[in-house]
């Protein structure tokens, strides 16, 4: 039989080892206040070190991210511990971009911290945004100083634009779609840069033009083989050109015809050249008549002078040496054979080889026998 002091001795043994449990319990439960990523959280655990508390509250944490202090830290009663995730952050500035980790929360903490403060910069999301565990792409365009000319006018600006074009637009400057940028308008933005625009324009005009006539010969039993005559005169016909022109910065530098239309078909000259042969003359009569032409062939006979520079102006421009290999020629446009019948081979084998001088002598024998009639053209 167990003795009434052995059951108070054991009672009391009991005792003191539930109370010495109950001590350490007391000392292991802590309370401790939690920071992750800013939202504040209070927590009781029993543990000794950080990671005791970030295991029993399930706060898992990779390299890069930060603990504060440090996860083999010891713990006591109302200790803080802060836990900030790190984040991947896509920056492109000016078109270059590169991988950031930042344990800040919002864009603008970031660019803080990275010290780029991105004063007057433009962002392709707000400043403020939360930078979420999964990261963030951020795009920043920096403020840069441009020259701008452009309708006579030269402005220098600063301003946040990836590309020519953008900071045109945010300049106000219209482009046409036919005008020139130099550098192009998807050239990348850079401080200094200089940038010309000219206006470019096309104009369209209807002009009307002359279309020269031509000559038709025929023959005919009706002259001489040393005679010809116009039959029908020649009119110059007309025709519409659009003419287009390229007007850079208000000068003309090239046109060209973009359409032709005839209005009025033009009418050629009609030339009767004779065939007949003239009768022979008797042996004494042409002894004669060769004397005289060889005499008269070797002066000058210049009357009605102005009369004969006005056809030629008419005929030839008064070019009285032309020779476009259409038959005529010389500023009078003869037929080499009435040049040789009236004795223009005293002076040269072609009119256009003779002088003006000699020319006009040839034609007042032309006029002694036909007048004006062998030219179209009248004084």
């Amino acid at each position: 039989m167990i003795s009434r002091n052995a059951k108070i001795l054991a009672a009391a043994g009991a005792a003191v080892v539930l109370t010495g449990g109950a001590v350490g319990a007391a000392q292991l439960d802590k309370s401790v206040n939690l920071s992750v990523d800013g939202t504040a959280s209070t927590a009781h655990v029993f543990g000794s070190t950080v990671a005791d508390v970030l295991d029993s509250q399930g706060i898992t944490t990779k390299p890069g991210d930060v603990v504060v202090p440090s996860a083999d830290s010891s713990i006591s009663d109302g200790q803080t511990i802060i836990v900030k995730y790190a984040r991947t952050l896509t920056l492109t500035v000016d078109g270059k971009t590169r991988q950031l980790r930042t344990t800040e929360t919002t864009v603008d903490g970031a660019l803080l911290a990275l010290g780029l403060r991105g004063d007057g910069a433009r962002l392709s999301v707000s400043r403020s945004q939360t930078i979420g565990r999964q990261g963030l792409a951020l795009t920043v365009v920096t403020p840069k100083a441009v020259t701008v000319t452009v309708d006579g006018k030269t402005t220098t600006k600063t301003i946040a634009a990836a590309s020519v074009g953008e900071a045109l637009t945010q300049l106000g400057v219209r482009v046409g779609k036919d005008d020139k940028v130099n550098p192009p308008v998807t050239t990348p933005l850079t401080s200094g840069l200089k940038v010309a625009i000219q206006r470019v324009q096309t104009k369209d005009q209807d002009v009307t033009r002359a279309i020269p006539f031509g000559t038709t010969q025929q023959k005919t039993g009706d002259l001489y083989s040393d005679q010809t005559k116009v039959a029908q005169a020649g009119v110059a016909g007309e025709r519409t050109v659009t003419v287009r022109s390229m007007v850079v910065d208000g000068k003309v530098i090239s046109t060209k015809e973009i359409s032709s239309k005839v209005v009025k078909a033009p009418v050629d000259r009609v030339l009767l050249v004779g065939t007949k042969a003239r009768p022979a003359a008797a042996p004494s009569t042409t002894s004669t008549t060769t004397a005289t032409r060889s005499t008269s062939g070797a002066g000058l006979n210049l009357a009605r002078a102005s009369m004969w520079d006005s056809i030629a102006q008419c005929e030839s421009t008064g070019n009285w040496h032309i020779n476009t290999g259409n038959g005529y020629y010389g500023g009078l446009q003869f037929l080499t054979s009435t040049w040789l019948a009236y004795g223009g081979g005293d002076f040269a084998p072609r009119a256009d080889l003779a002088s003006r001088e000699q020319q006009i002598t040839v034609a007042n024998r032309v006029y002694a026998d036909n007048g004006t009639s062998q030219w179209q053209c009248k004084a």
